[in-house]
């Protein structure tokens, strides 16, 4: 078997990477189509962007563990990937430390700046402004990615920063073969970056025009920006020349960030949600991401039934997945939020006995009425171009990490001189209670704008553990709001299904967020099925391309591992150690 896959979806990419010695194509299949796993006796790394897999991989080879690795395939991508890798935006990291049995939860998502406030995105009106709120620089949080990965490397990893990082300086520096992938995401948000005269100057030609595909992109700024983080570790962004870049930018721009909100940014490490499914056990993320306790609430509801028996994807099947989401959502909406704020009520909503009630509620012949479902404690009680990766290491440490921008490039305004994006994670935030943000979510006052609040997030990555105890999965997707229940379905194909992790991924998945009230499903579910749940009462509605992009790990009982990169985004890729 060939030592890493390339997905297959799109066309071929036209070059090899300069710096490795294999070519690598993608044929071309439909994202429904089989494809085999990547397996490996040794460590893995699974990325959106192959490049990134490929530098994550030779961390290994180098004798680095699954945190060095993962925290290089982070910085790479932040090259290779500038629509969702950054260094300008902010994330959640899984890790498991197989010597001490134990399981981690990172926090590094974005923070809001000091002068922040409550109504900051409302109009003279009252209502959202929501390209005050999406695309102005005044929704940009402060950055917590390199803080989180240099806390990483630095308390868990074994190498220097100086090495894990240097990869993604050299490509930074000497450029990168321009995917097909790359080139047609630019052109597709042409018209958002050339706004802004730094993305222009990095992302367009001299003349204008956009990068084809075979064309190299150098980005020197970024790797002077690399090259000092390298050099001081946090404070080589934090303070110094490139927090001068930004406070520059900020000025100029008319943002929030200062130098005293840079300095201020912490790293929080956390511990995981877990719940027991069957006999398993999964871990991920706590608030203030929604993902860990809404996908353990969801897989408490579900383990009443027997799923296996209903059948993978047949309407009584989704018709209880639907119900679960739909009643998960609700209960996001008012009671999620960042946990130093807001008084989270996580041991309740991820309560089995909660769960039987939520479960008792459900009519297994029909479907609810989203207005008629409502946050159910007592009152005693994210673009989808986020992006995620998943490493594993010869001694069985292992780390699933996503981390993003927001949207396709974030706010699209780059810091002049430093040569990277901006997020503009304060969309995530609930500008006016009951107000949908970018991907349609609702929120309340758990999650409203408040000086150094974190944003509510979807982002899930998970780690799932057999009865004795052993990691068998490390899986995440991007997805926006789609991500906590594209994690679960991959947790239930390999759980319920027996399925490997190839099929797992490629299997059709469905999405419900409770409002709007829509199932969106994408092909290769059957129309039959479709027509099922319409009579059942569901509102059904194709969801155009795809929901989510897996990149995800799976050991068996032996210890092999077996790593597959979603088909449904261009490019990506799975990478055994060398």
């Amino acid at each position: 078997m060939n030592k890493f896959n390339v997905n297959p979806v799109g066309t071929a990419l036209l070059l090899c990477f300069w710096l490795s010695s294999y070519c690598f194509g993608q044929p071309l299949l439909s994202s429904q189509a089989r494809f085999h796993p990547v397996i490996s006796q040794t460590g893995m790394v699974v990325s959106q962007e192959i490049i990134a897999s490929r530098v994550g991989a030779d961390i290994l080879a180098k004798g680095g563990n699954a945190i060095d690795a993962a925290v290089a395939t982070g910085f790479a991508l932040a090259v290779t990937l500038p629509r969702a890798g950054n260094l300008g935006g902010g994330g959640f990291m899984m890790v498991h430390l197989a010597e001490e049995n134990k399981t981690i939860a990172i926090d590094y998502r974005e923070m809001a700046p000091a002068e922040a406030y409550k109504d900051m995105f409302l109009d003279s009106e009252g209502e959202v402004d929501s390209k005050k709120a999406r695309f102005s620089i005044q929704s940009s949080g402060v950055p917590g990615t390199v803080a989180g990965l240099v806390y990483a490397q630095e308390t868990y990893g074994k190498l220097s920063l100086k090495e894990v990082i240097k990869p993604a300086i050299n490509l930074a520096r000497n450029g990168i073969p321009v995917s097909v992938s790359l080139a047609e995401s630019l052109a597709s948000r042409s018209e958002r970056l050339q706004s802004d005269p730094g993305s222009k100057e990095y992302f367009f030609k001299a003349n204008g025009n956009g990068y084809a595909p075979g064309d190299l992109l150098r980005q020197r700024d970024l790797a002077a920006s690399l090259r000092r983080i390298a050099a001081d570790g946090a404070a080589g962004f934090y303070k110094g020349k490139t927090a001068d870049l930004i406070v520059a930018q900020m000025e100029r721009s008319g943002g929030l960030i200062t130098e005293t909100d840079l300095n201020n940014y912490r790293v929080i490490e956390r511990a995981p949600v877990c719940g027991d499914y069957r006999s398993n056990r999964i871990c991920a993320m706590p608030p203030p991401s929604s993902g860990g306790i809404h996908l353990v609430q969801m897989l408490n509801i579900l383990e009443r039934w027997d799923l296996q028996t209903l059948g993978h994807n047949s309407a009584d099947y989704i018709h209880r997945l639907v119900e679960s989401m739909r009643r998960a959502y609700a209960d996001r909406s008012l009671y999620l939020g960042d946990p130093e704020f807001f008084p989270v009520p996580m041991a309740q909503l991820i309560d089995k006995k909660y769960a039987a009630t939520l479960a008792q509620q459900i009519d297994l012949d029909h479907a609810s009425r989203s207005e008629d479902v409502h946050p159910g404690l007592s009152d005693n009680g994210e673009s989808t171009e986020t992006t995620h990766f998943s490493t594993w290491d010869q001694w069985g440490n292992l780390v699933s990490n996503t981390y993003t921008l927001n949207f396709s490039y974030g706010s699209g305004i780059s810091v002049a001189g430093a040569g990277f994006l901006l997020n503009n994670e304060m969309d995530d935030f609930s500008a006016k209670p009951g107000s949908p943000n970018g991907y349609g979510l609702v929120g309340g006052i758990a999650n409203s704008i408040q000086p150094g609040k974190r944003p509510l997030s979807s982002m899930t990555p998970t780690i799932v553990f057999d009865s004795s105890g052993a990691p068998i999965l490390a899986t995440g997707s991007p997805g926006g709001s789609t991500i906590i229940t594209v994690v679960m379905q991959i947790i239930l194909n390999v759980l319920e299904f027996d399925m490997g992790i190839a099929e797992a991924t490629a299997a059709a998945r469905i999405h419900h967020q409770w409002l709007p009230d829509t199932v969106y499903y994408e092909s290769g579910i059957s129309t039959d099925t479709m027509g099922l749940l319409r009579e059942m009462g569901h509102i059904v509605n194709a969801k155009p391309g795809r929901l989510g992009a897996t990149e995800s790990i799976q050991s068996n009982t032996n210890g092999v591992l077996f790593g597959a990169a979603d088909p449904r985004r261009h490019g990506s890729g799975a990478v055994s150690q060398p």
